[in-house]
């Protein structure tokens, strides 16, 4: 187990915490790697029901780690080319993860801390958490990031916190859509174990059909291709083992296989 993240599983859940609570959980060239390697071999464990993200110490995570983006200024353009896209990949693995991502903010979500935010399903946030999209302070942009932030908050609000770099609270996030419950920070755990459980009653294959639908739905206009492809997965998820089992389940009154303890 890397040293960067804690990585536990328990009762079908997977918890990845950031641990490396000396740098507010800032991540560089190493965290990404071990990450995006966490978040794959989540998605590939059949045992894995849900993800957990999540922070050790005061803060989720401030970003860029600082002795990290010393060394890319130094970086030729190939060098900073290959580092941007790992931390695309990273960005990927989280967002495309087929089973339902979880995610817990404490403290200070700065940069790519904000871009993992928004990669997530469900995310819950401390009342005291704060946001800030900082990169233009430092010369640079939240290029990588930019896709997934702005369908969380849209164009319109990444216009302005992209420009500003201003710091937005808790309360702010889920009013934009980034966060979507701000609880007391000694109710995360509460919020995050009443998901979980909710999810546990929940079809794993029919939740990774969701995940996808929401994808495809959010970024391809409405159209006869759009319309058959949702008639095809739906289609194929009546005639599956899972939708057949769901179905049966529910007229005979039970529990289905996947919900049962």
């Amino acid at each position: 187990m890397p040293d960067t993240l804690l990585i536990a599983t328990a009762e079908g859940v997977r918890s990845i915490r950031l641990n490396r609570p000396d740098r507010h959980n800032a991540f560089d060239d190493a965290v990404i790697l071990d990450l995006t390697a966490a978040f794959g071999a989540a998605a590939a464990d059949p045992g894995v029901r849900a993800v957990v993200l999540a922070a050790e110490g005061r803060s989720f995570s401030a970003g860029g780690d600082l002795n990290w983006m010393r060394r890319t200024a130094d970086y030729s353009h190939a060098e900073n080319l290959a580092d941007a896209k790992a931390l695309a990949r990273l960005m990927e693995a989280v967002d495309g993860c087929p089973k339902p991502v979880l995610c817990v903010v404490q403290g200070a979500a700065y940069g790519g801390g904000v871009g993992l935010v928004a990669c997530c399903d469900l995310v819950v946030a401390a009342e005291d958490a704060r946001f800030c999209l900082s990169e233009v302070k430092l010369g640079l942009a939240p290029a990588v990031i930019s896709p997934y932030v702005v369908r969380a908050i849209g164009a319109r609000a990444a216009r302005r916190y992209f420009l500003t770099a201003e710091v937005f609270d808790a309360p702010t996030a889920a009013r934009l859509g980034l966060v979507h419950e701000v609880v007391p920070a000694d109710r995360l755990a509460d919020r995050r174990d009443a998901w979980l459980r909710q999810l546990k009653a929940n079809a794993p294959g029919g939740m990774a059909a969701a995940k996808g639908l929401v994808r495809r739905a959010a970024e391809e206009p409405l159209g006869q291709a759009l319309r058959d492809w949702t008639a095809e997965r739906i289609a194929e998820l009546r005639a599956s083992d899972e939708g057949r089992e769901g179905i049966r389940a529910f007229l005979e009154k039970r529990k289905p296989n996947w919900a049962e303890e």
